[in-house]
């Protein structure tokens, strides 16, 4: 028996009565009502079709239908949790492997990125038996009370920084403190890193690790210098700690020419710790930790079982399984590379275009837009109510693009041009007010050399 779909304000009523307000919406003014996806594509309830630019969590595309049909075989015919012997869990975690350096060779597989980080906070302590971690600044690494410690996204907001979080500055050489004149921002950034090291040392503490995104997502849609992550990697472990590298949000293919977003920071470089998350389901709870022989031993040797109920379950890796298939069988890290450079070569056309724009990066599917209101980079706060795109960074003004990895050039193409005529309409309602200002004092001043406001219908014709 098909299900009632309520009316959205039937819909949009019993959300404010019985879902906790603190989960908001996107469009809390006006909500869009999705009932359907497929590929790239939303539809709401009247039909009406949207680009999706942000689900990177439906990696390969919404309802792709290799991993509806690996969920429901697998469900039909077991699900169970892990504390059985079974050969998804195995041929998964194989597969895996195959994809990172080799020294990253122990899985533990789980139900989010929040509890993937959880648990690679327990690795690290457990390891290291040191308490401290160095975080970047604006990080979000989950929403567990051990991540918002360290999210100084969150903390910030609530409780403050804890005395054992310490934070490093955002590798941002946009507008960070080194920028792209720098000779070598990569060292530069690292050594703000040692600083703080010192500066735990000075106050008798110890490093148990540095914790960050291989691409810092919510500070921006941020691209790391290069040569940073191997220094941060050496002055860590000198102190003691380990590297942990959170791919929650950039794993699995979406930066193109790497499976992961670590691999951009060279060939020798390999974190202690990866923990992954989002995209590795297409929408279905599963998340995973990879560490080294080492790192897992010293927490088997605590002789406290680990045990995840739902984490490695049949049905959650055969639909991990079925992902990879599909990122190698219809070539998504290829596609990533292809069109996501071709929406920056069209977003860095258009930069040209509108000054409102002040940076565009990003690598493969993972691109970012930052909006100013100067070429003095000071970050346009207000304008990104206009967007149908989410926004992040430390002042909500950098435009994110994270889509499911089927994105096609068309898709780009139209991205660009929509937010070519939002920009232009944001010029000409400047103006607009501009002009009503100035002809309003001119009904207060009859001074001869005030003249008229020029025409701004006339703008159009140059914007």
């Amino acid at each position: 028996m098909a299900q009632e779909i309520l009316r959205k304000e039937e819909t949009l009523a019993m959300r404010k009565k019985l879902i906790g307000q603190s989960c908001r919406l996107f469009y809390s003014e006006d909500p869009v009502k999705i009932i359907r996806a497929r590929g790239q594509y939303l539809f709401d309830e009247n039909g009406k079709q949207y680009l999706d630019c942000i689900s990177n969590v439906q990696h390969v595309g919404h309802c792709h239908p290799t991993i509806t049909k690996a969920a429901a075989a697998q469900m039909d015919l077991l699900n169970t949790n892990s504390r059985f012997l079974h050969d998804n869990i195995v041929l998964y975690a194989d597969r895996l492997a195959a994809t990172l350096p080799k020294k990253l060779c122990v899985f533990y597989f789980v139900n989010s990125g929040s509890e993937a980080n959880d648990l690679a906070l327990r690795l690290a302590r457990q390891y290291t038996r040191h308490e401290d971690v160095i975080v970047l600044d604006h990080a979000y690494h989950g929403h567990l009370m051990s991540l918002i410690d360290i999210s100084p996204y969150k903390f910030r907001k609530l409780a403050g920084q804890k005395e054992c979080v310490h934070v490093a500055p955002l590798p941002d050489t946009y507008r960070g403190i080194y920028r792209e004149d720098h000779p070598n921002p990569g060292q530069a950034y690292a050594d703000t890193v040692k600083d703080v090291i010192e500066d735990v040392h000075k106050k008798g503490r110890k490093i148990s690790a540095f914790f960050a995104e291989s691409l810092p997502s919510v500070g921006g849609q941020i691209i790391l210098p290069q040569g940073y992550f191997s220094k941060v990697a050496e002055y860590v472990r000198s102190a003691g700690g380990v590297f942990v590298a959170d791919e929650v949000q950039t794993g699995f293919g979406r930066v193109g020419h790497h499976f992961w977003a670590f691999q951009l920071q060279g060939d020798d470089f390999c974190p202690d710790i990866v923990t992954m998350g989002k995209p590795m389901g297409n929408g279905h709870p599963l998340a995973c930790v990879a560490t080294t022989a080492e790192i897992a031993g010293a927490f088997t040797a605590n002789k406290v079982e680990y045990f995840n109920t739902f984490g490695g379950n049949p049905v959650s890796c055969a639909i991990g399984l079925a992902v990879l298939d599909v990122i190698e069988e219809e070539d998504l890290r290829g596609n990533a590379v292809r069109v996501g450079a071709h929406l920056k070569d069209l977003l860095t056309k258009l930069k040209t275009r509108h000054e409102l724009i002040g940076d565009v990066r990003g690598v493969g599917l993972f691109v970012g837009l930052e909006l100013v209101t100067d070429r003095e980079k000071t970050p346009a706060t207000e304008a990104h109510v206009v967007f149908f795109i989410s926004t992040d960074g430390p002042w909500e003004n950098v435009l994110k693009f994270k889509p499911p990895m089927c994105f096609s050039m068309e898709n780009a193409e139209l991205v660009v041009e929509c937010i070519d005529r939002i920009l232009s309409a944001v010029v000409l309602e400047v103006h607009l007010k501009m002009a009503d200002r100035w002809n309003e004092s001119i009904a207060n001043d009859h001074r001869p050399h005030k003249t008229a406001y020029p025409n701004p219908t006339t703008m159009l014709e140059w914007i």
